[in-house]
């Protein structure tokens, strides 16, 4: 059983999912699926917070990284808001930090690029 929970919302067209507990296997088909939701209501732009993570692995960012492509397939942006430490460590060691946008306040985000 996942110990993650997705809540979203949007704020000012702009689909905002944010993240609580652990981002690992378990929890990655759950994020997927908000996120296939958000994407099919063809927002401007989706961001995914991380803020209150706990804990992210490989799986996770597996799951991140396909809907960055498929937001960027679909014109739509996709950013970030960096997460605690040891999620943004995930990141960092696989250089994505460098390949995808992060933001720090979801409020921020337009649907612009």
């Amino acid at each position: 059983m996942p110990n993650l929970r997705v809540h979203t919302t949007i704020e000012n067209g702009i689909a905002v999912l944010a993240v609580r507990g652990d981002l690992d296997l378990a929890g990655a088909g759950l994020l997927e699926r908000a996120l296939l939701d958000a994407q099919a209501a063809d927002p401007p732009a989706i961001v995914l917070d991380l803020r209150d993570a706990d804990f992210m692995d490989s799986s996770g960012l597996r799951t991140v990284i396909v809907a960055a492509r498929r937001a960027e397939e679909d014109a739509t942006r996709f950013a970030l808001v960096p997460g605690k430490a040891q999620v943004m460590r995930v990141f960092q060691i696989t250089r994505m930090e460098e390949r995808l946008e992060f933001v720090d306040d979801p409020a921020t985000v337009t649907g612009a690029t």
